[in-house]
């Protein structure tokens, strides 16, 4: 059975950045070890020993790492804002890999535009999000029916979604991360209009 030392997620796992997971452990895919949770990438100060929710996450991220292997072959999650993707490449450091499958569902770029941004070495996928789940997102991309993953359970799903996500091979209009700041739309107060 895989763990999660074995793997890229070890560094991610001691910084105590993986939380809120659905899923941390062996997928059914051999040596394969499967994340759905969030990634912390700015913590909060603490005071004394409380633990406080992360000042800057990358929300619904769902990830595979290979036994044996130092980098992360597929993630992807949602960022609030587009600058954020300078932290999610900082924080993730060496776990990147350049022939990676990196998409990044971001709140605050066009709704009708998608891009690739070369960032720390990796390539990310950067892509609108429609009032929806990341999950939901991802399968339309990948063309994947949601039907088809019914019986499957979340160890399951993630191989599918993983599996189809490394043979992703579109292409879309090449960015910097300085014009995708230059793009980028205001950020959104998420508890806005909340009841309380």
């Amino acid at each position: 059975m895989t763990t999660i030392q074995e793997t890229a997620f070890a560094r991610l796992e001691s910084e105590g950045r993986l939380l809120n997971s659905v899923l941390k452990a062996a997928t059914h895919k051999p040596g394969r070890f499967g994340f759905r949770g969030d990634i912390a990438l700015k913590f909060q100060a603490k005071l004394a020993d409380e633990a406080r929710p992360p000042e800057i996450s990358s929300d619904q991220v769902i990830a595979v790492a290979q036994a044996g292997e130092g980098t992360l072959p597929f993630l992807t999650g949602f960022l609030l804002s587009f600058e954020y993707l300078k932290l999610l490449a900082e924080v993730l450091g060496d776990t990147l890999s350049p022939t990676g499958k990196y998409f990044l569902f971001v709140d605050n770029i066009d709704i009708s535009k998608k891009y690739q941004c070369e960032y720390g070495g990796a390539t990310f996928y950067i892509l609108p999000i429609d009032e929806s789940t990341v999950y939901n997102e991802l399968l339309q991309l990948l063309y994947i029916d949601k039907g088809d993953l019914k019986k499957l359970d979340t160890a399951g799903k993630t191989d599918a979604v993983a599996d189809k996500a490394l043979q992703f091979n579109d292409s879309f209009p090449k960015i910097s991360y300085e014009e995708g700041l230059a793009l980028m739309g205001p950020v959104r107060n998420l508890y806005e209009n909340r009841p309380v």
